[in-house]
């Protein structure tokens, strides 16, 4: 998913999710004071930015899918070690060619104005994901070449009905596959794959999912105090949830801050929870009794593009992106910079995530560094490009956050590629986390700083990103191999690991082969924690963080 924006079941064993805080049974506590059990229990937590949807069609970014994850369930959620759990299924079936998926629902799950939540919501939800009406970007992602017809009718060419999945019956949903697919069981687990309640939805019609009172929910909490423009927000338990007696918490609190001295001082108040340090106070705080770091699969990376406003860029060279992609010093900006755990970057697929079947080692271990820092290979794949290109210096845009954190980055980035390539000019162009979506989304910029976080246990979550006209490419790269390799680990060698993971090997040497992007950092979360904090797990995929089991230790 994008950030600011994890995978096959047969590997979920080698990810374990992270408990932040607590270990031991569940306690009534408040913030500060005694033991006892007609207080309130209450989090108080900083989130980075706004929400920008809440609409499961159409979110695409870290803080969607986490609040979607939080208030609502689909067949099945993600357990403490990352392994699905029962969600609205109770249980499921594949047939011997692996291609169709049998659920049976539990009849006591509601939705929070009394109705049921049934078979048909899966279908109306799923159906409008791909519909090109809706203009879901992960519904084609998701669903595109896993669920039967869906790249047919998100292209227009068979209507939704004709999508793979029906309701046999109020309790039973069908789905029928395109391939294969091992994974399927985890990516149930995702937001794209939501129930909708089809009468409220377009009741709302486009007030749907922009506030509080234009939703409904169906898990443990219900989001309220919302609407898309709000910087405070709460979690509140949805007494109307079917497994309620598992959440403990009362109501989990959030608020906006991007400056990371604010969330110190409020921290040290005691105001709010937990908080991430910024790379500056990572030091002063590292012998904190609540400082821990916390591993994440997330890579962020720059993005090149080669094609904006319809016209080739500079980036549309070879011998330019090879240049940028070796630019710029990564082991300074994560231990400098950074200083919060994130490790260098010299792939896509990142450092404990999956591995390799037929050789047992860790996928990135395994197709070594693809990308490194070499000022001086830089300087000259630099000056081809330039020759190539008829001219003796470049000016390109960067499209960066606005965070603290993200500046100080966006600025170290800029200096670097000035510094290294002489006659490169960059321009910072520093904006919120919604309007970098929307300007991605548009292909209005030259290079952005991106990042994305796994969606599901297997390679093909991050490769899939760069297929020619994919939904996420939105930089004009293309390469009929790589296409290729991913397509057949898809289709023809589906049921093949080995075979599934040597094609997942050889397209991430194309892509950097072909410099499409230029790889930064492996994701590390350095935080202060109240030990209080008890049962909140950190997903190795899908939603960060998981609040369902919550609760206030001593």
């Amino acid at each position: 998913m994008k950030f600011k924006k994890w995978t096959w079941v047969l590997l979920l064993a080698a990810i374990v999710s992270l408990v932040l805080a607590g270990c031991g049974g569940s306690k009534d506590s408040k913030s500060g004071g005694e033991s006892k059990k007609d207080e309130e229990k209450v989090f108080h937590f900083v989130n980075g930015d706004t929400i920008p949807t809440m609409d499961s069609s159409k979110a695409t970014d870290e803080y969607a899918f986490q609040f979607l994850g939080a208030t609502m369930e689909g067949l099945y959620r993600l357990g403490e070690d990352g392994t699905p759990v029962e969600g609205i299924a109770k249980s499921h079936e594949v047939s011997d060619d692996g291609l169709t998926w049998t659920f049976h629902l539990r009849e006591n799950a509601k939705w929070s104005n009394g109705d049921p939540v049934t078979a048909h919501d899966f279908v109306y939800a799923w159906r409008r994901a791909v519909d090109p009406n809706t203009g879901s970007e992960y519904g084609p992602y998701m669903m595109n070449g896993v669920i039967k017809n869906a790249e047919e009718v998100s292209t227009g060419k068979l209507p939704v009905e004709e999508l793979g999945v029906r309701a046999e019956d109020d309790y039973t949903l069908v789905v029928e596959l395109a391939n294969p697919t091992p994974y399927f069981e985890s990516l149930t687990t995702f937001g794209t794959f939501l129930p909708l309640n089809e009468k409220f939805v377009e009741e709302k019609g486009s007030d749907y999912a922009t506030s509080s009172e234009n939703l409904l929910f169906n898990g443990p909490y219900k989001l309220e105090k919302w609407k898309s423009t709000s910087e405070k927000w709460e979690l509140v338990k949805n007494e109307d949830y079917w497994d309620a007696d598992a959440v403990q918490m009362d109501r989990i609190t959030f608020v906006v801050l991007k400056d990371t001295q604010t969330r110190v001082d409020l921290y040290e108040k005691g105001e709010v929870d937990r908080i991430d340090l910024a790379s500056s106070q990572v030091d002063v705080y590292s012998s904190h009794e609540d400082f821990t770091v916390i591993p994440d699969t997330s890579v962020f990376y720059l993005k090149m593009n080669q094609v904006r406003n319809g016209n080739k860029t500079p980036l549309a060279n070879l011998n330019i992106r090879k240049a940028i992609m070796m630019a710029f010093n990564k082991d300074d900006l994560v231990n400098e910079i950074l200083n919060n755990g994130s490790l260098v970057a010299t792939g896509l697929i990142p450092k404990d995530f999956v591995k390799v079947p037929s050789t047992g080692k860790d996928f990135r271990e395994q197709n070594g560094d693809l990308a490194v820092y070499n000022p001086d290979k830089a300087k000259e794949y630099w000056e081809k490009g330039l020759k190539e290109l008829g001219v003796d210096s470049l000016e390109l845009e960067f499209l960066g956050g606005d965070t603290d954190t993200s500046k100080v980055m966006n600025e170290y980035l800029a200096n670097q590629l000035e510094k290294n390539l002489p006659g490169l000019k960059i321009n910072l162009k520093q904006v919120p986390f919604e309007q970098r979506l929307d300007l991605d989304d548009k292909q209005d910029y030259d290079i952005e700083f991106s990042g994305w976080g796994p969606d599901y246990l297997d390679p093909y979550t991050f490769l899939s990103l760069w297929v020619t006209d994919g939904g996420n490419n939105k930089m004009g790269y293309s390469n009929p191999k790589y296409d290729q390799l991913l397509k057949d680990a898809q289709t023809t060698l589906a049921l093949d690991e080995d075979a599934r993971y040597e094609n997942f090997l050889e397209a991430e040497k194309v892509l950097f082969d072909d410099a499409a992007i230029a790889p930064v950092y492996q994701k590390g979360i350095a935080q202060l924690v109240r030990s209080k904090v008890g049962g909140v797990y950190k997903n190795p995929f899908g939603p960060t963080y998981e609040w369902k089991w919550a609760y206030v230790a001593d």
